[in-house]
């Protein structure tokens, strides 16, 4: 058997880094370049019903080798990387046997891994730690959890003696850019139950997330021959400007919230005199706040507007998805499964929700109920990112569990 190191390795090599400017599905035809190696690994595994689909996600089945009826459970990870750093060429480094030091990045030197700012590091201690090497992310986020699924499926089959459960894998792209599950076939997929595996913490279990809308605002000027301008120009740009900087700063901003609270958060800016256009995220645990955030970007707008006479400007707001606690607190079995699953792997049992979404907030509202399950990675989305290699095989023994458990 492989390895779970030996798969993330090569995993995170190849670049599949979404693109939410790209109308197309997948977003980056790059991510069919791991798609269609995971196809060939599962191929080799000898599972079943193994399929790329056009739209680039990978579907397959790990059949049950017990006789009673048992539900059909769906390990699920995302093959795409976040667009906030670059993923080409990411260079792995596996740092042995951690011992507190500082982890400085060969590739640049300014890019600084420390306990002080990392502090999960403190119980790593001895663990053997891979980073990418400064000019990249590491890809951990998520390509560990399809590490740890590929890792789980081939102990199993290499492993009949232990009863399990028929277990859909599936692969998706685009959950970076709130894509994940656009076009998974729910019919085709055919289970009854699911876990993302895209957790942090070593033991987490997460099975609730932020609500999440977007909003896009447009913003209308008034264009003229910059050598002609008086009293013509109105730079939509500069209302822009305006706009963000009215925004609220001491509240309602990721940078000032934390634990259960909600917030608005420009995440994109395009623009020119004539026009300009501001992606935001819009996020909260309790739903019914999200109209409450949007109401005060329109609030906010309209009254920057008013200093700009001649500019117009619209806010678009479109339901991206919802606390999955919803729906899975009407199947506890689910997350009681999962609960025993992480315990009998020796770990301390952490119930965590996620500031954040997975596939599986989608996935719930679409008929499987789905909680997320730890896989290690750490500092999404950075040049920091890191996990540890106990932790991703933990990872792999907690789905294994979780497996043989659904049988009983």
């Amino acid at each position: 058997m492989r390895t779970v190191l030996d798969r993330f390795l090569d995993y995170v090599k190849i670049d599949t880094q979404s693109d939410p400017a790209s109308p197309t599905q997948p977003s980056t035809q790059k991510q069919f370049d791991l798609a269609k190696v995971l196809v060939a690994e599962l191929q080799d595994l000898g599972l079943e019903d193994i399929e790329l689909d056009p739209s680039g996600y990978v579907y397959a089945t790990l059949p049950t080798n017990v006789e009673h009826d048992v539900p059909v459970i769906c390990y699920c990870s995302h093959m795409d990387t976040s667009p906030d750093s670059s993923g080409t060429g990411v260079k792995p480094m596996v740092h042995k046997n951690y011992d507190g030091r500082d982890l400085v990045l060969p590739d640049d030197n300014d890019v600084v891994i420390r306990m002080s700012e990392h502090p999960d590091l403190a119980e790593q201690m001895g663990n053997d730690i891979v980073t990418a090497s400064g000019t990249t992310l590491l890809g951990a986020d998520n390509k560990a959890g399809v590490a740890a699924i590929m890792s789980a499926v081939d102990y199993l089959l290499n492993h009949p003696e232990i009863p399990r459960a028929t277990i859909r894998v599936l692969f998706t792209p685009d959950e970076e850019i709130g894509r994940g599950v656009d076009e998974v076939d729910m019919e085709k997929l055919g289970a009854d139950f699911g876990y993302t595996v895209d957790g942090e913490k070593l033991g987490s279990l997460e099975d609730e997330t932020f609500s999440a809308d977007g909003a896009t605002v447009t913003i209308k000027g008034i264009s003229a021959h910059p050598g002609f301008a008086k009293g013509k120009m109105v730079s939509s740009m500069k209302v822009a400007a305006a706009f963000l900087d009215a925004l609220p700063k001491d509240h309602l901003t990721p940078e000032s919230t934390s634990h259960k609270e909600g917030f608005v958060h420009p995440v994109q800016v395009a623009g020119t005199v004539e026009e300009t256009t501001i992606r935001f995220i819009v996020r909260d645990f309790d739903t019914a706040k999200l109209a409450d955030h949007a109401n005060v970007i329109r609030q906010t707008l309209d009254s920057v507007l008013k200093n700009f006479p001649g500019a117009s400007g619209e806010v678009e707001v479109k339901e991206q998805y919802r606390n999955m606690k919803e729906v899975l607190d009407q199947h506890p079995q689910v997350v009681t499964n999962a609960e025993e699953a992480i315990k009998r792997a020796g770990l301390n049992l952490i119930r965590r929700s996620i500031r954040g979404g997975t596939d599986g907030s989608r996935l719930s509202f679409m008929g499987l109920p789905c909680p997320n399950i730890f896989a290690g990675e750490h500092a999404f989305h950075s040049k920091q990112e890191w996990v540890s290699v106990q932790d991703m095989e933990k990872a792999t023994e907690v789905l294994v569990n979780l497996a043989q458990i659904w049988t009983e």
